[in-house]
């Protein structure tokens, strides 16, 4: 296979369009402080992050490798196109290169890079293997996100509500991706919520998670920390898009249709960002 080729199947590995939407998040966790100076460091902090969760796209597929050939067969380690040893070594460079930018921000940067890199390669190779433990993790990991940006610029306590919102949203998600990846993750003896406890408990959790993450969205205007362009962005795209999903969910469980529900969400998150950043202008 021609080199360029392959280089573009590492890239794929990366997942580029998860590693962005958390390279964004960390950029939206700095500006909705106020500030986005130091710039540079808020350009290093969104690297970071960005090698980070590459980092951990492909630990994760090195790790998922047999469940993958049933669930994902097109994935590059999957198909055989990157060998297990090279998405392993891949994956422990980009994890270094996020921590050493983190470095590059400042010692609390530092800090939290190691301890997602830390926690993310965990995650792959035990904690995804666990009931809930694993859903949890992936969840602080991405509202670590917003946490970081708040680092960069020295306000990390106005990163707090989108942290906690990031956190809810990828843990229903997480679940409903569970539901849809049985069938793999039973062939792979991984012990999921919806294995352990069926799928119809899950979904119902999962359920109520974005029922309160939705009354949560709607806290920052009404105690007047967001502004109008927030509410009708929150209200009319990203919650209704999760109140769509929801009602899909329970229609057709099947995992054809919860897989394209899980992409509906992951596009979704870009609603998200784009109400934190209207929530800056009152």
């Amino acid at each position: 296979m021609p080199s360029e080729i392959r280089l573009k199947y590492f890239l794929i590995l990366c997942r580029p369009l998860n590693v962005v939407i958390g390279m964004l998040s960390i950029f939206i966790g700095a500006f909705i402080t106020g500030t986005i100076h130091p710039l540079m460091k808020v350009i290093l902090s969104c690297l970071s992050g960005g090698f980070v969760a590459a980092g951990a796209n492909v630990i994760n597929d090195y790790y998922d490798i047999e469940i993958d050939k049933v669930n994902k067969p097109h994935r590059p380690i999957a198909a055989g196109i990157v060998t297990p040893k090279e998405g392993f070594v891949y994956s422990l460079i980009l994890f270094l290169l996020g921590i050493v930018f983190g470095y590059m921000v400042n010692w609390l940067a530092f800090i939290v890079s190691v301890f997602s890199s830390v926690l993310l390669f965990f995650y792959s190779f035990r904690l995804k293997r666990t009931v809930l433990w694993g859903n949890i993790s992936v969840s602080l990991a991405t509202a670590l996100a917003f946490i970081y940006g708040g680092i960069a610029v020295d306000r990390l306590n106005y990163a707090l509500i989108p942290a906690t919102f990031s956190f809810f949203y990828h843990l229903g998600r997480e679940i409903i991706k569970d539901v849809e990846d049985i069938e793999g993750d039973r062939a792979d003896k991984i012990k999921t919520l919806p294995i352990e406890y069926g799928e119809r408990v899950a979904l119902h959790i999962a359920n109520w998670i974005y029922i309160l993450l939705i009354v949560l969205t709607l806290l920052p205007y009404i105690f007047k920390i967001f502004g109008t362009y927030y509410l009708i962005t929150v209200v009319f795209i990203v919650d209704l898009i999760i109140g769509y999903g929801l009602f899909s969910m329970w229609r057709n469980p099947e995992p054809k249709n919860l897989s394209k529900l899980s992409m509906i969400l992951k596009l979704n998150m870009f609603a998200g960002l784009l109400a934190i950043y209207l929530g800056h202008f009152k």
